[in-house]
């Protein structure tokens, strides 16, 4: 069953892709708004069923045999994971909207006056380290 719902998500993933690479190559205009909603919602129903089947799964098979044997980790384990899969997927999201406000600014300013280049680019580098504090925190997570 995981498979399957695995397969299908990966279907929308590259078919979403491919059609708008159609899109790009045919030049067509478009709603982009309504083009990314059937994407996500799609996607999210996806992940949505999968995280469903991945909680319904363990408490069938629970009822069959002991649950520590058949879980192989304990769930303080399995909440330190997901913990450090958040600290590094959000810091990566606040990265990329941060990064991509102040990258455009900098372009914008280095484009007016080009003498203040290396100051631009330190405002991109304090952006990026968000990442990097997530990745940090992630370790700390893991190995603590």
């Amino acid at each position: 069953m995981m498979q399957l719902i695995v397969f299908f998500t990966v279907v929308i993933a590259v078919g979403t892709v491919s059609y708008g690479f159609r899109m790009m190559k045919l030049q067509r205009q478009g709603n982009i708004k309504t083009a990314m909603l059937t994407s996500l919602s799609l996607f999210g129903v996806m992940i949505a069923a999968f995280f469903a089947v991945g909680f319904i799964t363990p408490i069938f098979a629970a009822q069959e045999t002991n649950t520590a044997a058949l879980a192989g980790i304990s769930m303080g384990a399995g909440f330190k994971y997901l913990a450090a899969a958040l600290s590094t997927g959000l810091a990566t999201i606040g990265t990329g909207m941060a990064v991509g406000s102040v990258g455009s600014s900098a372009i914008g300013a280095v484009s007016e006056d080009p003498s203040i280049l290396g100051k631009t680019l330190i405002f991109v580098g304090m952006a990026e380290g968000i990442a990097i504090y997530g990745m940090i925190i992630s370790i700390l997570i893991l190995f603590m």
